[in-house]
């Protein structure tokens, strides 16, 4: 009785797995039909679908906008380190022999 109310070995658990078959055409088609039901539909929801949707599929619309955009970004991105890099030699040689100075 003592032996078997404190070292009570645990039970065994079992693993109910139910196979299912899945196809990934059927659930893309699905998907596309929620999607256009969404779209149709006015309303709030709709409106979310539409704005969502273009959206996610804008950069493949205008290839051209995209690299204007691409390029844009590019300039911006090289003109910032072109600063940085002007900025800190103009501090480093203003205060870079003061805190020679100062060291020494």
């Amino acid at each position: 009785m003592f032996k078997k109310g404190f070292f009570k070995t645990p039970m065994h658990q079992q693993f109910d797995y139910k196979p299912m078959h899945y196809d990934p055409q059927k659930e893309e088609m699905k998907k596309r039909l929620k999607e256009l039901k969404e779209l149709q539909e006015g309303g709030l929801d709709g409106t979310k679908a539409r704005i969502s949707s273009g959206i996610r599929s804008g950069h493949l619309g205008d290839q051209d906008y995209r690299k204007k955009i691409l390029q844009r970004s590019n300039i911006t991105l090289i003109s910032v380190i072109v600063m940085l890099i002007i900025l800190s030699y103009f501090l480093l040689s203003v205060y870079l022999p003061e805190l020679s100075k100062f060291l020494e």
